[in-house]
């Protein structure tokens, strides 16, 4: 990795795109994790393992039991952080971050560490610290601020 000094860093609407890009992927993905739990419920619910009574089905199960309702919110969660998390330390990239050619990094090129792909994302506002972007000398988000990292643009492959 070149380090970023000779890198421009990425404009609100850059972002914005990606952030976009990844908002129908992360849907998709959750969609598949959402369904892959309720396939499974209705399998033990058809192999008499146990029963959804009083609720009307297995999604009214999910949605309102005092137990198993946060549990399957936070398993989507965990979901849509593990995604996040995965490529940001892997190639600084989501997919949807690649599209529109721009890459997360430390101020030495370095990929991101876990940690500071969680405090990116636990400061993101579910992408509204971007907002800060047009306001910084240096094109920072809050997150990228305070997880200390840097968006920039890659450049063109000839």
């Amino acid at each position: 990795m070149s380090p970023t000094k000779s890198l421009p860093p990425a404009g609100l609407m850059r972002r914005l795109g990606a952030l976009f890009y990844d908002s129908l992927i992360i849907i998709a993905i959750e969609m598949m994790a959402a369904g892959i739990v309720i396939a499974i419920l209705h399998a033990f619910l058809a192999m008499g393992v146990f029963s959804v009574a009083p609720y009307a089905d297995v999604s009214d199960l999910l949605t309102n039991h005092p137990i198993w309702s946060p549990i399957y919110t936070l398993y989507l969660a965990l979901v849509w952080v593990c995604f996040f998390v995965f490529f940001w330390t892997r190639a600084g990239q989501t997919l949807g971050m690649r599209a529109w050619k721009i890459q997360i990094r430390n101020a030495d090129g370095s990929p991101i560490s876990t940690t500071q792909a969680l405090i990116r994302l636990a400061t993101s506002g579910f992408g509204l610290a971007n907002l800060t972007v047009p306001f910084d000398p240096q094109k920072r988000g809050f997150h990228d601020i305070w997880a200390k990292t840097q968006v920039v643009v890659l450049p063109k492959v000839r």
